[in-house]
Order: structure tokens, then sequence, then C-alpha cells
């Protein structure tokens, strides 16, 4: 028997498999399709302060081994997901949730935090810091360490849950932000967000996507998350969610390997709506091939 609990920063997931932000909405999408009570947990779609209808149209593109999206944080704003999404949530799982929270300034990071210091099911909030800061010519918070520890200072002063920061991989040294995030008292991170990329249609000779790039995600960018959690768990000593191209419990088991505490699925679920039942299901056969008991203890295994 396999035990596949996890624990990330004092909350205790029954298994590592969580659905990443953005992909798998406020869970409704997918209630009818399994219960979703055999999740470990499951990451909220990206929730600002006001609601967002999101980029233009065209904003998702195929590419080799994944896709681009410049879905612009479509949400109905963080008093409608309060007051509408979280009961249904309540009503579908009943675990602990991650709630992702986005912003443009630290005023609006840090409001989103505190509105959800009281609702008892998200258990987490993991703060996206790849949102342009409105007040710096548009810059993504977590391209920049002293902005990233910036927006950590003020989403750690706002609430009492658990904060992990979401870090966007396009920067020349993850560990540099990481350490910034660390320093103001993150209780763990989550890493990566997309790699920014984009398409050209050759009979129109313009981008695919209307805002012209988008974030590629999917096994394309597995060995970039790899190499990222890899780095990260050695700069510091917090918890660590993987999140980028995991589709299979394999996959998800070299992640843990690499660092991650907890891994995080997100566009295997838009190509098969079953990948987090199936990789979860599939995790104790793998676990039992490698002779371990507790998958816990895979965490940082590959590391000497």
């Amino acid at each position: 028997m396999v035990d596949l609990s996890v624990n990330l920063a004092g909350v205790t997931l029954k298994n590592p498999i969580i659905p990443a932000s953005g992909t798998f909405g406020y869970g409704r999408e997918y209630a009818g399709l399994y219960d979703l009570n055999i999740l470990g947990s499951f990451s909220w779609k990206g929730t600002t302060k006001e609601a967002r209808l999101g980029n233009p149209q065209p904003r998702i593109a195929e590419a080799p081994a994944g896709m681009l999206n410049a879905v612009g944080l479509q949400n109905p704003g963080i008093d409608a997901v309060i007051a509408e999404e979280v009961p249904n949530i309540a009503g579908i799982f009943h675990g602990p949730v991650i709630a992702n929270v986005g912003g443009f300034t630290l005023e609006e990071y840090a409001e989103n935090c505190r509105k959800l210091d009281n609702v008892e099911q998200a258990a987490i909030l993991e703060v996206n810091i790849s949102c342009p800061n409105v007040h710096a010519g548009g810059k993504n918070f977590g391209c920049d360490p002293r902005a990233a520890a910036e927006v950590t200072r003020a989403v750690r002063a706002a609430t009492k849950k658990p904060v992990f920061m979401k870090l966007t991989p396009n920067v020349a040294d993850i560990t540099e932000i990481a350490r910034a995030c660390a320093g103001e008292g993150a209780d763990g991170l989550c890493l990566i967000n997309t790699l920014l990329g984009m398409r050209i249609d050759l009979n129109t000779r313009r981008p695919v996507i209307a805002n012209r790039t988008g974030g590629l995600s999917g096994p394309a960018v597995l060995p970039v998350a790899l190499r990222m959690v890899w780095d990260v768990y050695e700069a510091v000593k917090l918890p660590i969610i993987g999140c980028g191209g995991v589709d299979s419990a394999e996959t998800a088991v070299e992640m843990m390997l690499a660092g991650a505490s907890a891994v995080e699925v997100g566009a295997a679920n838009l190509r098969n709506p079953y990948a987090c039942k199936e990789i979860i299901e599939d995790l104790p056969a793998v676990c039992g091939r490698l002779g371990v008991t507790h998958i816990s203890k895979l965490t940082g295994g590959a590391h000497l």
C-alpha cells in the first residue's frame, strides 16, 4: 500500500496531483466527468479584483508538443468568485482548494488575498506574479526580484493563509526571484508558469494569436520546468509545487525527484479531461516499481 499523501506548508493533500490554474476553471467544468474528490487539490482560475473579459481572439494556438495561450486572465472578479463560485466548489469538492490570485498593483494583490483570508476552503493562496505592474510600465512583477519581493511582502501582511508565489520562467535566473520571495515570507513556491512564445500564419503572414505572443505549455516545456524546479530546490528551503509539461504518473514522479512536493497538471487536462484521474490511478504502480511506500519521500530524491 502506497501512502500518496503530501504536505504543503502545513496543508495535507491526499495525493500530490493538482489541476493547474487556467485549465480547470472553478471545478464545475469537470465535476460531471468524475468525482473531483480523488484530487489532492485544484488551483482555481486566476482571479483578479475586477471582472475581466480577457484578450481578443484568437488567443489559443497549437504548437509542436504543446500549445500557446493568451487568454488574458478572463474571470468574473474576486467578489463574484467568493459569492458564487466558492459555494459551488464546496458542493463538488470537499478538500483544500488552492486559490490562484492575480493583480496589477500591490494594493490589488493585497486586497484580493485579504478577502480570501476568511474563505475557509481556500487553504493556500497561489499568487501569480506574472501579471504586468501597471505602475512600472507594464513590466511583470515576477521578472524583477525587487518587485517580486514587494508583492510577497504585501500579500504576506494581508493573510494568515499559506502563500505560494507562482514564478515565471521568463527570467535570466529564477533562483534570484525565488530567494527574493523567500526573504519576504513566502511559505512556498509554484513553478513554472508558461514560457513566452508565438506562431505565425503562413497565409496571412501575421501572428496566429491576436495578442501576438502567448504562453507555451505542454510536454515541450517539461525539461525547462524540471531544470528550474531543480535549481530552486537547491536555492531555497521552501516547498515547491512543480508545474510544466506533466502528463503522466512518470513525469509527475520525475518532477518530485527534481524537488517538487506536489505537482500541477495543466495543458494535459485540455487534451484529456481525465488526465489527473488517470495519473492518480497510475501513481501507486509507479511508486511500487521504485520501491517507494511514501510518495513524499521522492521529493528531491534525485539530488545528491
